[in-house]
């Protein structure tokens, strides 16, 4: 899902890995991300600026999340690895989040799609953005234009009814906390449905057959 086929527009979350600086972020399917935690929402908010600035500088425009447990800073690009400055402003966040005693923490970096199979015949996704005010993105996708909601992923099945829809929820976080949350969603009471593609990604289901996806390659992408 490349927003580009100039390789010059892009990095690979490999490549993004091998920057210096970077040891705070990960890549999911949307691009880079880190969370840091605060001691309150002030603390919080005093990493805004320096995220501005570093945006302003190398040409990022980031989606940053303030809470009162801390703040999400995302490079969204279609690219995993995100543009070629990428590494640059996540050096320069990471080094400005030291330096105000915020507190990286990879484990808590993740990001949610819903894949919604439908039957060859059907077509979904035009109720699905009426539904909930999102917008058509390339041929088979749709996102909130603010990027707050979750993207879908329409994609059709054979030999079922059209009457009946199957959706799953794609959740992909860190390579090095993807056995985690297998193990934990199994403890839970999941089921594990599929580890042919691992540890690329896992399919599991819940006890009522509900599909859930842990994936990790977007953060291990070349």
């Amino acid at each position: 899902m490349s927003e580009s086929t100039n390789e010059s527009d892009r990095i690979s979350a490999v490549e993004f890995h091998r920057r210096d600086g970077v040891s705070d972020w990960r890549v999911t399917d949307t691009g880079p991300q880190a969370v840091f935690t605060a001691t309150s929402l002030a603390h919080a908010a005093n990493l805004v600026a320096p995220i501005i600035a570093a945006a302003e500088r190398f040409g990022i425009v980031p989606d940053i999340d303030v809470r009162v447990e801390g703040v999400v800073v995302r490079i969204p690009h279609r690219s995993l690895g995100g543009p070629p400055t990428a590494a640059e402003f996540a050096a320069a966040v990471s080094q400005a989040a030291t330096e105000l005693l915020l507190t990286p923490d990879p484990s808590r970096v993740q990001s949610l799609g819903i894949y919604v199979a439908q039957h060859s015949g059907a077509d979904a996704r035009p109720f699905f953005i009426a539904a909930l005010g999102y917008k058509a993105l390339g041929d088979s996708d749709a996102v909130d234009p603010l990027r707050s909601g979750p993207p879908l992923s329409f994609n059709p099945i054979t030999g079922d009814s059209r009457a009946r829809g199957r959706t799953h929820f794609d959740v992909y976080v860190p390579a090095d906390q993807a056995q985690a949350r297998v193990d934990a969603a199994l403890a839970a009471g999941g089921r594990l449905a599929d580890d042919s593609h691992a540890p690329d990604w896992w399919s599991l289901a819940s006890p009522d057959n509900h599909g859930v996806d842990i994936a990790s390659w977007a953060d291990t992408d070349e």
